[in-house]
């Protein structure tokens, strides 16, 4: 799913002393933005320390998606013929990010096209969900055959199978959790506490897949998230350490956690890759970090992304 912490810096942002009402004051006078919303928890009984405030615009003369941060504040720009295109609903699940509109706060719609968005994907039909459900299992089961074929196998190393538990994550995260949420037609959150919400959301109601998704990322509470903020050092991870830290400070561990696996695997791909030719420290902190001592490799990690794709067909 997009999300605001892969934005980029432009120059196109408000000064940066602005608070985020202002910046929305500026977006909504703005002649080229049609539509704003605001997303994520920031401003809203959900808020927590670590809102990030998040506005998602569709505006004239863009090509295409631009996001952007500045002075802690996020814009996801979309281009403006987006705006009607986006009410169709198979060309939305086709390229749309569909959490981000659904679950924004419109702000400015005099078109009403953004609105219109909104209620095409809340009120999807049982069979659309469906339809939908199976279009992301089938991409989770795609992804699943390419990681077995390129990470298992006779001659297949240490960095293999850390590449295997990356693309599990991966795989399990952006297809199949998105993919257990239609069960209950909601859309998932994008934010740092992401494992607390999924308890919320769905650990009730679908205890095995649940299980599932958090044994492939070893949560360990307080202390292994203490661990994995203390490896970061020297590894290039100052803003989502920074992110981290926020997120430890409130309670959220696993959230802390979760956040830095992901981020860790995203950044230091090329470092899984070469596994072998890095030092010792630099492998043990990328290591602890990732979890490996504690979370399943290779083909184990493959093994329980299949049992989490069947556990989110069966709805359980």
């Amino acid at each position: 799913m997009p999300s605001s912490e892969s934005a980029k810096h432009t120059d196109r942002h408000p000064p940066e002393r602005q608070s985020p009402e202002r910046v929305g004051e500026r977006l909504v006078a703005d002649r080229k933005v049609r539509a704003v919303a605001q997303a994520g928890s920031y401003g809203t009984e959900l808020a927590w320390v670590g809102s990030q405030p998040t506005f998602v615009t569709f505006e004239r003369d863009l090509l295409s998606p631009q996001p952007e941060t500045r002075a802690g504040v996020s814009v996801e720009r979309f281009p403006f013929e987006k705006l009607e295109a986006w009410r169709d609903w198979d060309v939305a699940r086709a390229e749309a990010p569909l959490a981000l509109l659904a679950t924004g706060r419109v702000l400015y719609d005099p078109t009403g096209n953004y609105g219109r968005i909104q209620r095409t994907l809340w009120n999807l039909s049982a069979s659309q969900r469906a339809a939908y459900r199976a279009e992301l299992l089938n991409l989770a089961a795609e992804g699943l055959t390419a990681a077995r074929a390129a990470h298992t196998g006779p001659g297949h190393g240490v960095q293999e199978q850390l590449l295997a538990l990356a693309d599990a994550r991966e795989l399990s995260l952006n297809l199949l959790y998105p993919a257990l949420l239609t069960h209950l037609h909601l859309w998932p959150e994008f934010e740092v506490r992401l494992p607390h919400a999924w308890r919320a959301a769905a650990g009730l109601r679908f205890p095995k897949a649940i299980y599932r998704l958090e044994q492939l990322y070893a949560f360990g509470g307080q202390e292994e998230a203490r661990r994995a903020l203390l490896a970061t050092r020297g590894l290039g991870l100052l803003a989502q350490e920074r992110r981290a830290r926020t997120a430890y400070t409130a309670g959220y561990y696993d959230g802390a956690l979760r956040y830095l696996r992901d981020e860790t695997a995203r950044a230091h791909r090329p470092d899984l890759a070469r596994w072998a030719s890095l030092s010792s420290a630099r492998r043990e902190k990328l290591g602890t970090l990732l979890g490996v001592t504690r979370a399943p490799l290779g083909p184990a990690a493959l093994n329980l992304v299949e049992e989490l794709l069947e556990a989110v067909r069966d709805g359980e």
